[in-house]
């Protein structure tokens, strides 16, 4: 681990943090993004996902919880994760879901996405998980490179819509229970 990763704190996130969490998804979806899609399906899957009251409403939801990723108070990076959902390529019955995992660019590379993905396997070791699970466009080289490092393999696609454009992600999935690798 880094120094810079030492430094990195994680927090759950509360009501209070409704703004904070809109500017850190819109920011983070963007920069990951935005080079290669259109700006009207970027807007448009923006202000649906991350607009006016719609984190206000994923933060009152009992089977979700959000972890905020800081440095030296700063947010950095965040994480939603759900419990229970399931796609049917995914096996197991005690199920966390990783919706989102996003670090804010200054940050990708300096130990704070494994910060917060140890975070992420600990709730769901908490919770008795067997499985985590989680989908990634199938462009996202990089991102895919680093949930193979954690453990996590590709069991199926689904397709994500943004904006107009229907696209394909993939459906990773890491088993808790006696897997190697990374925590």
């Amino acid at each position: 681990m880094t120094t810079e990763a030492a430094a990195v704190r994680i927090r759950r996130a509360t009501a209070a943090d409704e703004a904070l969490l809109a500017e850190l998804g819109t920011e983070t979806f963007h920069d990951t993004f935005a080079a290669e899609n259109t700006p009207e399906d970027m807007a448009q899957y923006l202000e649906r996902a991350f607009g006016a009251g719609r984190q206000a409403e994923e933060l009152a939801d009992p089977a979700a919880a959000f972890l905020i990723a800081q440095v030296d108070d700063a947010p950095v990076g965040y994480a939603r994760i759900r419990w229970g959902t399931t796609r049917a390529v995914v096996p197991g019955t005690r199920l966390l879901e990783i919706v989102r995992l996003y670090v804010r660019r200054p940050w990708i590379g300096r130990g704070v996405g494994a910060a917060m993905m140890s975070a992420c396997v600990a709730e769901a070791r908490q919770s008795n998980c067997d499985v985590v699970w989680l989908a990634v466009w199938e462009r996202n080289l990089r991102a895919l490179a680093f949930y193979e490092k954690w453990g996590f393999t590709i069991v199926g696609q689904q397709v994500f819509q943004l904006g107009a454009d229907l696209q394909r992600d993939l459906v990773m999935m890491r088993r808790l229970d006696g897997v190697a690798g990374a925590t």
